[in-house]
């Protein structure tokens, strides 16, 4: 189960591919396509445990991110801190880079392969279900960006007026229970509507009206290329009908590392604090700079994209950056397991930490 929910980023990533091809004029599948030669960057030489060791005074640190997903406008923060040069007055000396598998991010922090991740809330509950020793160590994102989209022109605009409408999903864990409290939130069940599992096809889906919604696409950014089709859409967010409030991305590392070098994480926290402050006073230089990094990047979409993306690093300024709350996961994880998601109680306590958020924020 938690291979199917981590695919869940994969699929956005071949969401984001298929749309890209409508784009050139096809609505050619993209299940096929190889994640390893698309993604954005290559792995670059990544530190160790061993390696990202304080060392004697004066040393750069080596330290290793491992992207969840292609670069966009979620990782312009960091890319802004690199550019303008924070993590090297941290100390610091740090490789962020797309893993072949970006679903093993967190296989990769647990064992010291890579000092951080980035992942999700339901991903690090589940990995530590599975006795992965990690911890999320700042919120990115304060509140989830997934969502049901469907066409303007469908009239859809809440869960009830999906009643006898064909709903597409990419056929990760989490779909069905993620649409069932939505429905059940608005009157209906899951038997008032028609699901079609469409793979990672949900936007040419949705755009050659296979079906008349689809969930498992964020709206900060498939939002925007179903625009770029001369389209608009109508997004239903989950948070507001029945599914709890939580993170959508979290920067998380390994239990042991952070017990062992707590100055790097909190160096790093506070580097990355200045970068996504940057990049939501200025947020066109925040693109600029992800283009650098990575220059296949659809700058123009990315544009759009971070006006949706930056209030939701801090709530519209309301919470200090990489906040998070014990009763958001609380909740959050009581929901996974009322829906069999996740399969045992486990102590959410031990799966965050404020600690370097706050000491970084001194």
């Amino acid at each position: 189960m938690l291979r199917d929910r981590r695919l869940s980023g994969l699929a956005k990533y071949f969401a984001m591919v298929a749309a890209l091809a409508l784009t050139a004029g096809t609505l050619a599948a993209c299940g096929d396509d190889d994640p390893t030669t698309t993604t954005a960057a290559a792995p670059l030489t990544v530190a160790t445990a061993e390696a990202t060791q304080a060392g004697t005074p004066g040393e750069a640190v080596d330290v290793s991110i491992a992207l969840d997903w292609y670069p966009w406008g979620n990782h312009s923060g960091l890319y802004l801190a690199q550019a303008n040069g924070y993590f090297e007055d941290e100390g610091l000396n740090v490789n962020i880079y797309v893993p072949g598998d970006p679903a093993t991010g967190l296989q990769l922090v647990a064992t010291g392969r890579d000092t951080f991740t980035i992942s999700y809330q339901t991903d690090v509950l589940l990995a530590r279900a599975e006795g992965l020793e990690v911890v999320s160590v700042a919120a990115l994102v304060q509140h989830p960006l997934n969502s049901i989209m469907a066409l303007e022109s469908s009239g859809i605009e809440r869960p009830s007026d999906l009643a006898g409408r064909t709903i597409g999903m990419a056929g990760v864990a989490s779909d069905e229970p993620l649409l069932r409290s939505m429905l059940e939130a608005d009157g209906l069940t899951l038997d008032d509507v028609e699901l079609v599992t469409v793979g990672f096809d949900l936007m040419p889906a949705l755009l050659g009206g296979t079906v008349d919604a689809v969930i498992g696409a964020y709206w900060v950014h498939e939002s925007i290329l179903v625009e770029q089709q001369g389209e608009s859409v109508n997004v239903i967010r989950i948070e507001d009908w029945g599914v709890p409030d939580h993170y959508e991305l979290l920067l998380v590392t390994g239990e042991r590392f952070a017990a062992e070098n707590p100055e790097v994480v909190e160096r790093f926290i506070r580097a990355m604090r200045l970068g996504y402050a940057d990049a939501d006073a200025d947020r066109e230089a925040a693109i600029d700079a992800l283009v650098v990094a990575a220059p296949e990047t659809d700058r123009e979409l990315e544009l759009e994209g971070i006006e949706l993306l930056a209030p939701l690093w801090t709530d519209d300024g309301t919470v200090a950056f990489g906040t998070q709350t014990e009763e958001r996961w609380e909740t959050y994880a009581a929901w996974l397991l009322e829906n069999d998601i996740l399969t045992q109680d486990i102590p959410v306590g031990e799966a965050f930490t404020n600690e370097f958020v706050e000491r970084a924020s001194r």
